[in-house]
């Protein structure tokens, strides 16, 4: 990445094209983004990754070699001799190499099944060999170990972590921020074993891994961990090797030796990246690697003014789910140094903020909310005066004020404030970019501020910041921040909202009359308003007009997979079913031969439903006594539990009673995007009930009420909303909070990222769901109390009118199935890698 910037940088320069630029690569592809290597678990193809190549290719002539390595350099004649035969002169070489993976000197390291996690290629090895195996072992508990053990888990592994430090990510993180970041780590279901080491993998009959002996520090005896694969990811070791074989300084713990333009010590030879070691220290994060390139290719064919001066980059991370971040000196090195803690367990929170002698703020850790990292890091690095009393960043009111300055986001930074780490990119070019195109009469949005400034086009984690910035910088100067719904409401999602409701109106040709423009609507309005009138009215949802402003779920009830096929998810309040239930569920699934799982909310999933049979499946399935799960819908989905104070020891309150309770009440609730709840009957937290929109957690004194969380693509913990409540308190704050969520979100905006648009955040919502501070609880519980009254099954009365039914078929002139849909009956088990055969399904083609 770092090798790549270099270039990129040089190829937009004026007078690139004097310049003939060689670049030889190790791996068989080009030049790609390690940083997001784990999307490769998600589905994403390697391509997807490959980094920007437009400018890179288009500065002058850029001849490529991959899958080459430079084997030796001659200094004295100037030339690089590669593994192809090829030799190549040179006026100016830049090592940049990178770094390789440390493993540990440990037995059976190299056995099958050891894997390290450094390249697409490491991720393709784990991903095969992880099929249809169940245990993993992680050894290194830092950024990549982290990222590793979360590597492991999408593949479908149980993962176990091993750090011998006494805490994970002990570069970055304070011991009591280490503490609780094992807690959390731990939450997430992965087995962390700290202060521990492996003393060797072992074999089974097969040859492969089946297990490791870990060491406990201290303990002599080494116990036996049985598991099928292990991946080490325990750091990281520069390439220095053409550096020692060609004579450059070395450093006495590797790394080759380099100045502030990142000059060897031969001035015609650099070293950028993790293979450069600069005042004794290696960095290995994309940050700092891309100010060495910048400074290397200043001295180039540049000025030369720009140089890389080291130090400590503020870093901010989102380490499986949990928000990290760490800026200046955050271990608190420097002599006088005293620390100001706060750290709240049953939160997850902790914040430590590093002070001088003179109380200027010098360096912290943040780790569960990294709110007003930036202004904290510009503090830290002398952009902003620290305040008189700095414990109020971490801890608003302690002097009587309401909100920590910290909290007033990237506006209030100065403009010399880094926002995009790995570009370098100041809060000042981001605003000049955002007046040039309003100069310009361009349309202004992040994309331009992106192809203007380069920020955000890394990591991307200062998207947000961007975005914010971005809307401040046209409120101020004078342009209306457009909120439209689309191109045919000159309304936000609120605003059409409150008029619909207010005004009475029940159709969407209605709405469209009164307030849009257009005759059809399109894609983005249409589902909208069917929302909206589906969580004011009672009206079934494919009655009239209604039916053709669906989407394709609404449209058939039912969820619409990959191979056209639909699922049928029948509701299981609580995840609680009878014997006789799952009997009636198990002869459907037979006789439609239907694939049956087991879902993540307690459900049962049966999938692979032609469209024409879902009226025959839900007539059984009704007939039996259930109903509609919603699972197609944008409403509330469901309210998982554990088995609570009814068989479990630990258990203080009856969760399951309370899930199916509130199950009932929300079912078929219409909202913005879909809702998931919980509640969990101990702080044990088994129905991880924080990581949903709303989450319950049972107390020996009641229930604490959590809203706003979400387990998904965006994973965030949920806040405190009020505790110890009885059971009628928390039923009446929930339907508080929901019917405002319904009220006021956008379209499609989860409960997490809502709170997060909100002006005063979870402090807003607490004063108007709690205290009532907007004099609107009476409508709120008003609103909810008439949702409840008048629910009815999609389905049951689906089934209950034949006009209804005629469009369950799939095709339009005539009752006939598909002739081309394959069925498979159960998903294929997983089987050794070398039995495996290529099959094909092509459709009707079996």
């Amino acid at each position: 990445m770092v090798g790549h910037k270099l270039v990129d940088l040089i190829a937009r320069r004026d007078g690139a094209d004097a310049w003939e630029l060689t670049v030889v690569g190790e791996e068989r592809r080009p030049a790609y983004d390690r940083v997001h290597l784990s999307r490769l678990f998600d589905g994403s193809e390697p391509d997807d990754l490959t980094l920007g190549r437009d400018a890179y290719l288009a500065g002058g002539p850029v001849q490529e070699l991959v899958a080459e390595t430079v084997t030796s350099i001659d200094r004295d004649r100037r030339t690089a001799t590669t593994s192809g035969g090829r030799m190549f002169e040179w006026d100016v070489c830049v090592l940049a190499t990178g770094s390789a993976p440390f493993v540990p000197d440990v037995p059976g390291r190299s056995l099958p099944g050891c894997f390290v996690y450094r390249t697409i290629d490491d991720v393709k090895a784990i991903k095969e060999w992880a099929t249809g195996r169940r245990h993993g072992v992680v050894v290194g508990g830092g950024l990549l170990g982290l990222e590793a053990a979360d590597a492991l888990r999408r593949c479908g592994l149980v993962a176990e972590i091993v750090e011998y430090a006494e805490w994970l990510m002990p570069s970055q993180v304070d011991a009591g921020g280490g503490d609780l970041l094992n807690e959390l780590v731990e939450r997430l279901g992965f087995a962390v074993h700290t202060s521990t080491s492996v003393a060797c993998v072992e074999s089974g009959d097969d040859g492969a891994v089946a297990a490791v002996s870990l060491a406990v520090r201290g303990d002599e005896d080494a116990a036996p961990l049985a598991t099928e694969m292990v991946v080490f990811a325990a750091g990281i070791r520069p390439r220095d090797e053409l550096a020692r074989q060609c004579g450059l300084d070395v450093a006495p713990r590797g790394g080759i030796v380099v100045d502030e333009q990142c000059r060897t010590s031969d001035p015609a030879i650099f070293a950028v990246g993790e293979c450069a070691s600069y005042e004794g220290r290696v960095y290995g994060l994309v940050a700092p690697g891309y100010d060495m390139a910048r400074a290397a290719a200043d001295a180039i064919v540049g000025d030369g003014r720009s140089v890389f001066a080291g130090g400590d980059t503020p870093t901010k991370l989102k380490l499986l789910g949990v928000d990290v971040a760490t800026f200046g000196d955050a271990h608190g090195r420097q002599p006088g140094s005293s620390s100001i803690v706060f750290t709240d367990r049953l939160s997850g929170v902790h914040k430590r903020l590093v002070v001088d002698g003179s109380g200027r703020i010098t360096g912290g850790v943040l780790i569960g909310d990294c709110r007003g990292f930036e202004v904290m890091a510009s503090m830290a690095a002398g952009e902003l005066a620290s305040p008189e009393s700095p414990a109020e960043l971490l801890a608003p009111g302690l002097s009587g004020s309401q909100e920590s300055p910290a909290l007033s986001g990237v506006v209030a930074l100065p403009p010399t404030t880094t926002v995009c780490s790995c570009e370098n990119v100041a809060k000042a070019a981001i605003v000049d970019a955002i007046g040039s195109g309003l100069d310009r009469s361009e349309p202004v949005d992040v994309g331009l501020i992106k192809s203007a400034t380069r920020a955000g086009t890394g990591c991307g984690g200062c998207v947000p910041q961007l975005t914010e910035l971005l809307r401040s910088e046209l409120e101020q100067r004078g342009v209306e921040v457009s909120r439209n719904l689309c191109a045919h409401f000159p309304q936000s999602r609120q605003e059409l909202f409150d008029l619909i409701r207010v005004e009475g109106i029940t159709t969407f040709s209605e709405v469209l009359a009164r307030h849009g423009r257009g005759r059809l609507g399109c894609e983005v309005c249409r589902p909208t308003v069917a929302s909206i009138l589906a969580s004011l009215t009672d009206r079934y949802v494919l009655d009239g007009e209604d039916a053709a402003l669906q989407d394709t779920n609404d449209h058939f009830l039912a969820n619409i997979q990959k191979d056209g096929t639909y699922s049928v998810v029948p509701r299981a309040p609580g995840g609680e079913i009878t014997p006789e239930k799952l009997i009636v569920l198990g002869q459907v699934a037979k006789e439609f031969r239907l694939y049956v799982k087991i879902t993540g909310g307690q459900r049962i999933d049966l999938l692979g439903a032609r469209v024409d049979d879902l009226p025959a499946i839900w007539a059984r399935l009704i007939d039996h006594g259930f109903e509609s799960g919603h699972a197609y819908g944008k409403a509330l989905r469901t309210v998982k539990s554990c088995v609570g104070s009814t068989w479990c020891r630990y258990g203080v309150q009856d969760s399951t009673s309370l899930a199916v309770d509130l199950e009932l009440r929300y079912r078929g609730l219409r909202s913005p995007h879909k809702i998931k709840m919980a509640v969990s009957g101990c702080v044990r937290e088994c129905a991880e009930a924080r990581g949903k929109d709303v989450g319950v957690i049972a107390t020996e004194r009641g229930w604490n009420l959590y809203v706003c969380g979400n387990g998904g693509s965006r994973p965030r913990h949920a806040d405190l909303l009020a505790e110890d409540l009885s059971t009628d308190e928390l039923i009446r704050l929930t339907d508080r909070f929901l019917m405002y969520y319904i009220r006021t979100a956008d379209r499609l905006q989860r409960t997490s990222v809502w709170l997060e648009n909100i002006e005063g955040g979870i402090d807003h919502v607490r004063q108007a769901v709690v205290d009532d501070s907007l004099g609107l609880a009476d409508d709120l519980e008003a609103a909810m109390a008439t949702h409840v009254a008048r629910y009815r099954c999609e389905w049951a009365e689906t089934l209950a009118n034949p006009a209804y039914l005629s469009r369950f078929r799939s095709f339009v002139n005539t009752d006939q199935p598909d002739p081309d849909i394959v069925v498979v009956e159960e998903r294929a088990q997983p089987r050794p890698a070398q039995e495996w055969e290529r099959v094909e399904l092509l459709a009707g083609r079996p």
